[in-house]
């Protein structure tokens, strides 16, 4: 099975890399979108919240640095109805020159939550 994740190229104060989720959060809440955009962005965050769950409801400690260091959710490529709708954040990010890049794999680390659509993972220290 492959796994497929999209984040920025660049790591945050902690060493993660975060997804792009989370970059088009940041230019959201800072009123860095058009009208058009906020558009964009807060119908696809509304569908992908009602698309799929959101491990930290059920394990609130799965994002947790101290419990699992450098977790971070990978898609599952057989959630195709979630991957088909990544390309509007990634146009977001390139509108506003966001870095990010797409990484698969078919080992993205030590699993700590799997669902039918996702996983999150810590990367496997050598």
């Amino acid at each position: 099975m492959k796994f497929v994740r999209y984040q920025s190229t660049r790591p945050n104060s902690r060493g993660v890399h975060p997804g792009i989720f989370g970059l088009a959060n940041v230019l959201g809440r800072d009123g860095k979108f058009s009208a058009t955009q906020q558009v964009v962005w807060r119908t696809g965050n509304d569908w992908y919240n009602e698309a799929y769950p959101d491990p930290s409801d059920r394990y609130p400690d799965v994002y947790d640095h101290q419990i699992n260091p450098g977790a971070v959710a990978w898609f599952k490529s057989s959630a195709r109805h979630l991957l088909e709708r990544v390309e509007q954040y990634l146009v977001l990010l390139d509108a506003h020159q966001v870095p990010w890049e797409k990484l698969e794999s078919d080992h993205p680390g030590r699993i700590v939550y799997e669902d039918e659509f996702q996983v999150l993972a810590t990367p496997v220290v050598p």
